[in-house]
């Protein structure tokens, strides 16, 4: 392999990341949910851009784009999502597709550099419509049943109106070819601050997390607010409150080191200042690396549901809703990066776990996977105010090229 420094084109990067912000822009950042016409925009503007790279583009019948060779030589597949949360940021997802984009420019069309880069964006990371479903979809994980009953989690849009609306469909699902790729590169910003507080360049993905999310039911008894004594209500909103007390005062001493927990929401029902609720929800979730870990805090949670029942005056049910196994990156890939980054980002980088969840967890089922990491300005994502410096970007893109040619080379 020469040693030669890709001729990675930097202000192209940062052009095509500008273009894909254009589309829903909002604030300093985008409001793009799937299947929205900036989001279609978007997936036409990159199938347009894949020949450039050498490469012949689908849109397939989930929304999924795929950028394929036909350059002899072993085949890396790389690439992320176009979509975004709403109202949230510009680099969440298009980063990696452009990190993917440029490195297919680059490799691809060099004749010196054996194999090829195919570039994939995956539909509905975001969880619009569901979890991951677009590369679920790819490795054979969705069922024509989950589409039928998939909503737009904001509208309660059908997902089978929204694909027909796209002109979507009828058209087949690809699913990967068995032995087609040596493997999956994902880039991504870190949505967290370990890099920018620690002055470094280039997380080294070492495992995504798994998500575990449930729905805890409070059922109590409505009554009137001013009439009812308080010895004999059953509050299930005051139930709720103390429910999530204990799960703070109880998970501490049987988490692992890098566990964490959210209440994403809370409902009350019937909702109204002069009614004690009669039912309350909380949809919780529970993230680790460690399938143990995430085993032991459910079982805690079902013994603090049994407590609360017991102890009245509601009685607690836990249902759990999501399940997203934990995967472990390839150290092939760590390697690949890391050696990348030794010398295209003076070796500023970490090894890191993902707090959060990604396509390449889904891709390591079925085939080696790696994930590269770089800097967030102040740790903040999912929010419009999302940033990452031109200087960092730029030095991704490289460093990621870069491991892209030493995985093709063996």
């Amino acid at each position: 392999m020469s040693d030669a420094e890709l001729p990675v084109d930097g202000a192209r990067v940062l052009a095509d990341l500008t273009t894909l912000r254009g589309f829903g822009a909002y604030e300093t950042g985008v409001h793009k949910p799937t299947f929205s016409e900036p989001h279609l925009r978007s997936l036409h503007w990159l199938a347009d851009e894949l020949p450039e790279a050498g490469l012949s583009a689908t849109i397939d019948g989930i929304g999924n784009v795929l950028g394929q060779s036909t350059k002899p030589g072993l085949k890396l597949l790389a690439g992320s999502h176009l979509e975004s949360q709403n109202y949230a940021g510009w680099l969440d997802g298009p980063l990696g597709v452009i990190y993917a984009l440029e490195a297919a420019r680059v490799i691809n069309n060099d004749p010196s550099i054996a194999g090829s880069v195919e570039v994939a964006s995956w539909c509905d990371e975001e969880g619009h419509f569901g979890s991951l479903l677009g590369s679920r979809s790819y490795v054979g994980d969705v069922s024509e049943a989950e589409l039928d009953a998939a909503r737009d989690r904001s509208t309660g849009r059908p997902m089978r109106e929204a694909l027909r609306d796209a002109g979507l469909e009828g058209r087949a699902r690809i699913t990967a070819e068995p032995g087609r790729h040596i493997g999956y590169l994902e880039a991504h910003i870190e949505q967290g601050d370990t890099l920018e507080s620690g002055g470094l360049a280039i997380g080294v993905v070492t495992s995504i997390v798994g998500i575990w999310q449930y729905r805890i039911g409070f059922a109590g008894e409505q009554n009137h607010a001013g009439t009812t004594r308080m010895a004999v209500r059953k509050d299930a909103g005051l139930a709720l409150a103390k429910f999530f007390v204990a799960i703070d005062a109880r998970f501490p001493a049987a988490c692992g080191p890098r566990t964490v927990w959210t209440t994403g929401r809370i409902s009350l029902e019937p909702g109204a200042p002069s009614i004690i609720p009669g039912h309350a929800e909380m949809l919780f979730q529970i993230r680790d690396d460690d399938p143990a870990v995430i085993e032991r805090l459910e079982s805690l949670l079902r013994s603090l549901a049994e407590d609360a029942t017991a102890h009245g005056p509601c009685r607690v049910t836990v249902e759990r809703v999501r399940t997203g196994a934990p995967a472990r990156m390839d150290p092939m890939f760590h390697h690949a990066i890391e050696t990348a980054s030794a010398t295209l980002a003076n070796g500023r980088s970490l090894h890191m776990p993902s707090g959060a969840g990604h396509d390449a967890q889904v891709l390591a089922r079925i085939m080696p996977a790696g994930m590269l990491f770089v800097p967030s300005i102040g740790g903040v994502s999912h929010h419009w105010t999302e940033d990452t410096s031109d200087a960092d970007i730029v030095t991704g893109a490289r460093v990621f090229a870069e491991a892209c040619r030493r995985l093709l080379a063996g």
